[in-house]
């Protein structure tokens, strides 16, 4: 059969929502599959990682694909959990649409206001589907009014429920042809397209053609959002989910011809074992044994030839190209990255972060000393899995990670222990906080003319605040040949290795730090003395310029009853939040703003006692902010950031 097009669309949610029983419903109605996998018995066509069955969560992203009338649908499962969030992040860069899954049961939850509020950004079309409709509790009207107040006001149910809450559930598609459906449907339509309420002021209603190209228009542009309520494990309402993925979220623009582009958005590798890499393409063709350049930020391009290109979507033994709009897995590149970008250079821009970095750190030993450099090894092969895992030598023999969470910390527990052999033991999670420059600050170690005895070196540094976000830079004024290279090099590795533990031993960035004078004495001079004379010059330069310390934040929304705002709100303003807009009525009020995310575990237990267990908490980093006292004993860590 000759397909039309290809969509790559997203399964995002909640942990538990649903969204790998969803995956699997739809492959086992889409023919795809003969059985229905469960995330329990951890059977499941995507979850295909010991661990992952192990624990019922996805972890790693994963596609399946299934094909409607013409049309290809590759199915990307991304991890609900947020401790995974950079999963996610990278999964966004490739979709042309996403399902936002909601439980009927549990309803708005932390990560699905995360999830919805990026989505919206990105005006990604994008429908809702409210699972579990068919479990006790199940709510209706009632979960649409909190969408529509938590999530987005341009919702259109699509489908209704009878039976609600019991196994005898059932997802009524409405009728176009309907009146009356139509009508309900229209009003929702018209709020955010004019052409729509044009009419309907007229009293010329759209019959059901128009109201269908409308409605495809408008979640074509992310403006609307249809939702559908059903259950992944019962089937109901999943027909007609699909009918919507396939005609109301277009294809993202393809160019057929021209040099390849696209972007690797997973990696896997697992011990001893080939390293395969996901990949979308957006332009171009791709074939097996095709020599590829691939381009990272701030690094030396890859270079490597294709040995073997699996089309998602395609039988075993095709060997046809990978074409644009389509996924393919991509071996023969050891060294391929999560985030690369295959194209003409300067032609793959930097995929912009839709998620905050994470804001905790660890430090990780092996139990056994011998199986240091393995660990450190093992940690790095998963930070390339995982573009957000930051992995840096720490004191010792110790490995410094970058987390999100506890959860991802016993996750890489248990992935050294089952995969690599290695038993590892995680200092208590810090906070991470950074240095910056408050100015400018300059220093100097000159060659003593006579009886000098020490390192035969000059270094002249100048330290200046950078941009937010520049992270160190190192650059030079001292004349291009002045030095040998290896000297340079020395004095360049050295500064940015001393950044990462700066003045209060915390890593100092968004700086440019200036290389101002030089001299060495040929042939005495070596690059062991540019390496221990750069410190001390570095230090005294900054100490000059003034540092400041940064503590991460998190944007929060406190949802609470009426009687528990006074409480809530003493409690936040003892903690040190900036407190934001507060709305609400009769029952219940929402609170915003920042805090300092050391605090937020603490704002998290406390809030079900103060508001008697109907608090809701919904907070994500977002960005750093200056430290307003002395850091506490406990909960903040230094960072190897840089």
């Amino acid at each position: 059969m000759h397909l039309s097009h290809t969509l790559n669309i997203g399964i995002l949610a909640h942990v538990d929502a649903g969204k790998t029983s969803l995956t699997e419903r739809l492959l086992f109605d889409t023919g795809v599959i003969d059985r229905l996998g469960s995330v329990d018995a951890g059977d499941t066509r995507t979850d295909t990682g010991e661990l992952e069955r192990q624990r019922g969560i996805t972890i790693r992203s994963a596609v399946a694909s299934f094909t409607v009338g013409d049309v290809q649908v590759n199915l990307i499962d991304t991890p609900g959990h947020s401790d995974f969030i950079a999963e996610v992040e990278r999964a966004l860069g490739v979709l042309d649409g996403a399902v936002l899954l909601l439980s009927a049961v549990e309803g708005v939850q932390a990560r699905t206001r995360v999830l919805m509020r990026t989505l919206r950004r990105l005006r990604m079309p994008t429908l809702l589907f409210v699972n579990k409709i068919d479990r006790p509790g199940a709510r209706g009207a009632e979960l649409v009014a909190d969408i529509r107040r938590l999530l987005t006001p341009a919702v259109v149910p699509l489908t209704s429920v009878t039976g609600l809450g019991t196994p005898q559930a059932r997802a009524v598609p409405y009728a176009p042809a309907d009146p009356e459906a139509r009508e309900r449907i229209a009003e929702s339509v018209a709020e955010v397209d004019e052409s729509v309420l044009a009419r309907l002021v007229e009293g010329t209603p759209p019959d059901a053609e128009q109201l269908r190209a409308a409605l495809s228009a408008r979640t074509a542009d992310g403006s609307l959002h249809p939702l559908f309520f059903g259950s992944a494990l019962g089937g109901q309402g999943v027909r007609a989910l699909v009918d919507g993925m396939v005609r109301l979220i277009p294809p993202a623009p393809a160019a057929p011809v021209g040099p390849p582009r696209g972007t690797v958005f997973a990696v896997h590798q697992p011990p001893q074992g080939e390293r395969t890499a996901y990949l979308r393409l957006f332009a171009g063709e791709l074939r097996a044994r095709q020599r590829v350049e691939l381009h990272r930020a701030g690094g030396a391009p890859l270079t490597g030839r294709i040995t073997a290109l699996d089309v998602v979507g395609r039988p075993p033994g095709d060997d046809g190209p990978l074409t644009a709009g389509n996924i393919a897995v991509v071996r023969g590149l050891p060294g391929v990255r999560t985030g690369d970008r295959l194209g003409p250079p300067g032609d793959t821009p930097d995929v912009p972060a839709h998620f905050a970095s994470p804001t905790l750190e660890s430090v990780v030993h092996a139990r056994d000393p011998e199986r240091a450099a393995a660990l450190r090894a093992a940690l790095l092969t998963l930070a390339d899995q995982d573009p957000l895992l930051a992995v840096r030598p720490a004191p010792d023999g110790a490995t410094s990670v970058l987390l999100h969470g506890e959860v991802q910390k016993e996750v890489l527990a248990a992935t050294l222990r089952q995969e690599y052999g290695i038993e590892a033991a995680f200092a208590p999670s810090r906070v991470v906080c950074v240095e910056r420059p408050c100015g400018v600050g300059e220093a100097l170690a000159e060659i003593a003319r006579r009886g000098h005895t020490g390192p035969w070196a000059t270094v002249g540094l100048r330290v200046e605040p950078g941009a937010r976000g520049s992270g160190p830079v190192f650059t030079y004024e001292t004349e291009l040949g002045a030095l040998p290279h290896g000297f340079h090099q020395a004095v360049e590795e050295t500064v940015l290795a001393t950044l990462r533990s700066g003045p209060r031993g915390l890593a100092v960035t968004d700086c440019r730090v200036v290389l101002t004078r030089s001299g060495f004495i040929g042939p005495v001079s070596t690059a062991g003395d540019f390496r221990a004379v750069t410190p001390g010059v570095l230090l005294r330069a900054l100490d000059r310029a003034g540092t400041r310390v940064y503590e991460p934040y998190h944007a929060f929304e406190a949802e609470v009853p009426v009687d528990a705002l006074a409480p809530v709100t003493a409690r936040l303003a003892a903690l040190g939040a900036e407190l934001g807009p507060t709305t609400g009525g009769r029952r219940s009020w929402l609170i915003g703003g920042a805090l300092a995310a050391r605090h937020v575990p603490q704002i998290q237990r406390d809030l079900p006692g103060l508001t008697h267990g109907e608090g809701v908490w919904t907070s994500s980093p977002s960005g750093d902010r200056p430290v307003r006292s002395d850091l506490p004993e406990a909960g903040v860590q230094r960072s190897v950031r840089t």
